[in-house]
């Protein structure tokens, strides 16, 4: 690889790290954020939730944008709403206002993401591609381990607002590295322009989702809302399934519509796409609940519940290198169903572990379990979402990566705040009862994966 392109190898690294640190760092600040804006854990959530329901709605139509236009416009356009954005949350005194911002966040965000991965098929050779996905899941697992650390260091010298001030001067740094050294893809065949109607039921469907799944979760706070809740939880998911009835009927005759059919027809793509998500769920209810079990169940410094929440990415940056040397000589799916039998294991005894009054081994070690097992899925499956797209639609495909992953988050995410709200906020019964969800999902995942062997690899 020449000097260009080692330039631009370090410049999407520098992206998906970027990604990567905001989910840890802010994860672990939102119970100081609750506390200081005076709201309840299962609101705060949406600190999280608004970042990944903007971004989830804007993947594909700007995947779409990338391959008329260039990967390379995209990602600089989403760098600096980013940073914008970034400034916004550092001075925001309201949760409505840290919301928007974070929604702005969202929408800059969606700009790496969409193209991310597309940009990594571009500057590594085809025969080198293995190691591109595989170095994007060590530098994932080098930022996720230095995201609870970070986060640690800056909640306990100063405001959480940092959290967000950090982001600032690394979207500059982005946008500098990626106008001097991105390449420019040509134009994809016959991609056309989405229309406005298409844009809205793509929005509309994903909002109306998590927007039902929110109202089932308040539902459950009080005996007097309950039938209300219910109600209009259900009376959204109706919307839901027209919304995508109309959307998918829309899209069907398309070759190459906006959202991508002629992948999810592709039976290794669809089961990747069903691993991703339940494997992401799995990960993000974790993240969420981990630092309510240590500051506010067991009363742990932010020292020691940072150094325990690194210990799942440091397991990922052991396996990870492991995995991608194994990549083409195993088939993904069934390194992808070992990884998360594992990381099921894990999640299950770190259930367990939740109902005791203190138990930093334990924890430790089964963080590491849960981070092995998915340092072994995350490359081998992206690897298979990209290269068993068409080469001309990387764009499409690495949009949908993103999209499984951000649904795989949103979707855990909405399901601590129901645990949560049905549970008694932050017991340790709740907490345990979230963790047990959490293997569920990667058990499900698990078999999804397993279910990818019966096809031939691309």
């Amino acid at each position: 690889m020449g000097r260009q392109r080692h330039l631009a190898v370090i410049t999407i690294m520098l992206g998906i790290a970027l990604s990567v640190l905001d989910t840890t760092t802010i994860a672990l600040g939102l119970p100081t954020m609750a506390r200081d804006l005076g709201v309840s854990a299962d609101l705060s959530i949406w600190i999280v939730n608004g970042f990944q329901l903007a971004a989830l709605v804007a993947l594909l139509p700007v995947a779409n944008w990338g391959e008329r236009i260039s990967f390379r416009r995209v990602y600089l356009v989403g760098a600096a709403l980013w940073g914008l954005a970034s400034a916004v949350a550092c001075v925001a005194d309201s949760l409505p206002l840290l919301i928007a911002a974070r929604v702005a966040q969202g929408l800059g965000a969606a700009g790496l993401m969409a193209v991310n991965m597309a940009l990594v098929r571009l500057v590594w050779p085809p025969a080198l591609l293995g190691r591109g996905m595989a170095l994007s899941s060590v530098v994932v697992s080098i930022a996720t381990v230095s995201g609870p650390l970070l986060a640690a260091g800056i909640l306990s010298l100063g405001s959480w607002r940092w959290l967000f001030a950090l982001n600032i001067p690394a979207c500059a740094l982005l946008l500098y590295l990626g106008w001097r050294t991105l390449p420019v893809n040509p134009p994809s065949p016959n991609v056309r322009p989405p229309s406005w109607l298409d844009v809205l039921l793509n929005a509309g469907l994903f909002i109306l989702v998590f927007l039902a799944a929110d109202s089932f979760g308040r539902s459950l706070k009080s005996a007097e809302h309950q039938a209300q809740g219910l109600a209009q939880g259900a009376a959204l998911l109706v919307a839901a399934v027209a919304v995508a009835v109309v959307h998918v009927r829309r899209q069907w005759g398309q070759a190459q519509a906006l959202l991508p059919l002629d992948l999810l027809r592709i039976p290794l793509f669809r089961l990747s796409m069903l691993t991703s998500v339940g494997s992401f769920a799995a990960q993000t209810m974790t993240y969420i609940v981990l630092p309510f079990l240590l500051f506010e169940a067991w009363h742990a410094p932010a020292s020691q519940a940072g150094l325990l929440m690194s210990c799942w990415p440091v397991g990922t940056f052991a396996a990870a290198a492991l995995a991608g040397r194994w990549i083409g000589r195993y088939h993904n799916g069934l390194l992808g169903a070992l990884g998360l039998a594992c990381m099921a294991v894990g999640l299950a005894w770190l259930a367990a572990t939740a109902l005791a009054d203190h138990a930093s081994l334990a924890v430790a070690a089964s963080l590491v379990l849960c981070g092995i097992g998915f340092g072994l899925f995350q490359s081998p499956n992206n690897h298979t979402l990209i290269t068993s797209a068409p080469a001309h639609r990387s764009g499409a495909a690495g949009g949908m990566l993103a999209t499984a992953r951000l649904t795989g988050q949103t979707l855990g995410a909405t399901l601590v705040a129901v645990v949560f709200a049905s549970h008694g906020q932050t017991s340790p019964q709740a907490l345990a009862v979230a963790l047990a969800v959490a293997a569920a999902m990667a058990a499900a995942a698990a078999a999804a994966s397993f279910r990818r062997t019966h096809y031939p690899m691309a």
